[in-house]
């Protein structure tokens, strides 16, 4: 099976794409990182990803203003120039339009550092230690119009520490999304995944008696 072009939008660090390009230079791994594209010459990831040999592009957003079709028009005459076939966001802080959105179905990516639908939006740490949630973690789900909202792909969770701050709660969770971000693509690229009306269903399995409970039990 050919693998699945695969496109990474990101606007900063581009640390979880740094995650998606080390696992897609695996033997076996079904999808291609074609191209990197920012919306700001400034990301970090940039960098990150020319010394790993994949192309990027940087298409401005700011100059658009409000005009995101016209963005949009630009960012998918670069897709479709190289044969995009999936779209992984990886720190994308532009929002997208309904027919942008709608023409991606099934195909785009996002992940979110929360277990949604708890704690949408900003300062998702925040919120989750505010509500005093014992557990939190991060969630990979197929884009649609409504922000962190979408069929779930995946989801990891971590325990909530009594000391913690937004950034130490961060720190971890972002070590999980880094292991289910390339989790979500594999599966989707090789098919394992399919829609049940507004949910994603998965053909892959592991072990159901999994448990994760915070206060642990000892």
């Amino acid at each position: 099976m050919s693998k699945r072009r695969v496109a990474i939008l990101i606007s900063g660090r581009g640390s979880n794409m740094a995650a998606l390009i080390e696992a897609a230079a695996e033997d076996g791994f079904p999808a291609d990182i074609a191209v990197v594209i920012a919306n700001t010459a400034s990301a970090g990831g940039l960098a990150i990803a020319q010394r790993s040999g994949i192309e990027t592009l940087v298409i401005e957003s700011k100059p658009f203003g409000k005009d995101r079709a016209g963005f949009e028009a630009v960012l998918q005459a670069a897709l479709d120039a190289r044969g995009i076939e999936l779209i992984c966001l990886g720190g994308f802080m532009r929002l997208f339009t309904a027919d942008f959105v709608n023409h991606w179905y099934g195909r785009m990516l996002n992940i979110h550092p929360s277990l949604l639908p708890s704690f949408p939006g900003l300062d998702p740490h925040g919120q989750a230690l505010r509500a005093g949630v014992k557990i939190s973690g991060a969630t990979v789900h197929f884009v649609i119009a409504e922000t962190d909202a979408g069929p779930i792909v995946i989801q990891g969770a971590v325990p909530v520490h009594d000391d913690d701050t937004a950034d130490t709660l961060a720190d971890r969770v972002l070590a999980i999304e880094h292991r289910i971000y390339p989790r979500a693509l594999q599966m989707v690229a090789s098919g394992q995944t399919r829609f049940e009306g507004d949910l994603c269903r998965s053909t892959s399995s592991g072990p159901h008696d999994q448990a994760l409970i915070v206060p642990s039990e000892n």
